[in-house]
């Protein structure tokens, strides 16, 4: 089965994302190459016979076979609907089969693109919730902004002419714009609204700590808004960029 079109399909769109060698500080994972950890690398070859060896220079060959070991088959990616194979496996790749698959479970009900929109929504939850998402944030958005345009427009061009995904994607993209109008308008106003400064005497500190409470949570609630709107205007250039022109991408 391996490499079947549909695997190296989506491999090929993950591994434009995991890019080559990078050992960066603030990265958990340590030593990474082709998207392919130290550690995992270390496990798959003592499972396979192999000697250990750097992770560093990896080969393509090699790097696909791993996945295909450890991501793909793990999700039966060869059964999954087009588009939302490419969601759970991304998601698998970047942040473990376990929460793939934990994902892709709790978002069937709907349709395909339902399901895609679920999978990458519960993602970036979660993607969120790191003590490093203030390091990652942006560059993790616009990667599972990508996957989902992509997923999206695999799914929806399975069944329907280029000129009707076209549509779909442009109107997707114009709600995601207005969304993060929205949520800019939130951002702006809630810092507004924290900006104000109580300097009052002792007899007022009780009534002075209830104010400063009060605009840490306005400054934390534009915060929030301000980065739904990033997401969701990186979701809608995405959907741009996916659109064909004369043909499905």
């Amino acid at each position: 089965m391996f490499p079947s079109l549909k695997f190296k399909r989506c491999d090929a769109v993950t591994a434009a994302w995991e890019g080559g060698y990078v050992n960066h500080p603030k990265d958990p994972g340590g030593p990474t190459d082709r998207g392919v950890t130290q550690a995992t690398y270390d496990a798959w070859r003592r499972k396979k016979g192999l000697s250990l060896k750097p992770v560093k220079g990896i080969s393509t060959t090699e790097a696909e076979q791993l996945f295909f070991d450890l991501f793909w088959s793990p999700i039966n990616g060869e059964t999954l609907a087009i588009g939302v194979d490419l969601a759970t496996y991304d998601a698998s790749v970047n942040s473990g089969v376990s929460r793939g698959l934990k994902w892709l479970r709790a978002s069937i009900g709907g349709s395909d693109v339902q399901t895609i929109k679920a999978i990458c929504a519960k993602r970036l939850g979660f993607m969120q919730s790191l003590k490093i998402w203030k390091s990652f944030g942006k560059g993790w958005g616009r990667r599972v902004a990508d996957i989902q345009a992509k997923a999206i427009m695999w799914s929806l061009a399975a069944s329907a002419a280029p000129s009707v995904v076209a549509e779909q994607l442009g109107a997707e993209a114009a709600k995601k714009d207005a969304v993060a109008r929205r949520q800019n308008a939130g951002s702006v106003a809630s810092s507004v609204g924290s900006g104000t400064t109580v300097i009052g005497s002792s007899s007022q500190q009780a009534v002075d700590w209830t104010l400063t409470s009060i605009g840490v949570v306005i400054a934390l609630v534009a915060l929030v808004f301000a980065w739904r709107a990033i997401l969701n205007r990186q979701q809608a250039e995405a959907l741009r960029q996916v659109m064909p022109i004369g043909g499905v991408n």
